[in-house]
């Protein structure tokens, strides 16, 4: 089982990762960061990716959807904005935002190595 701060770590070494959070979307408040870029606020990020998963659920809901979101991916001209909700009991109502440069990331070894950090998370 991996702590918050230990599983961030991880997911910046992930290659292409530039930024990552831990965030809380019921609240919007960010849990946990770790940047290597100066210019991004990872803050105003999350609180933005916030009302992206709750306007998914919503939408889930209204369709009537009994399924859950595994991630969502917002593609940018030079950056990946990968979402991974949290799966486990302990981790429900958060999600790990990952932020990747799209010219040096592997988006789906990204996605396999955010599933597993997310996996071993420890809450």
């Amino acid at each position: 089982m991996n702590s918050v701060d230990v599983a961030l770590k991880e997911s910046l070494e992930i290659e292409g990762a530039t930024g990552v959070a831990l965030v809380d979307f019921t609240s919007g408040m960010t849990l946990g960061k770790l940047s290597n870029i100066h210019n991004f606020d990872l803050e105003i990020a999350a609180a933005g990716n916030t009302e992206v998963v709750r306007a998914k659920i919503r939408t889930m809901e209204s369709l009537g959807l009994q399924d859950t979101i595994e991630d969502i991916l917002i593609t940018l001209g030079r950056q990946y904005h990968l979402i991974r909700l949290l799966s486990s009991h302990t981790g429900r109502g958060l999600f790990l935002y990952l932020v990747l440069d799209k010219s040096r990331a592997n988006l789906a070894m990204a996605r396999h190595r955010l599933r597993t950090i997310e996996s071993r998370l420890d809450m």
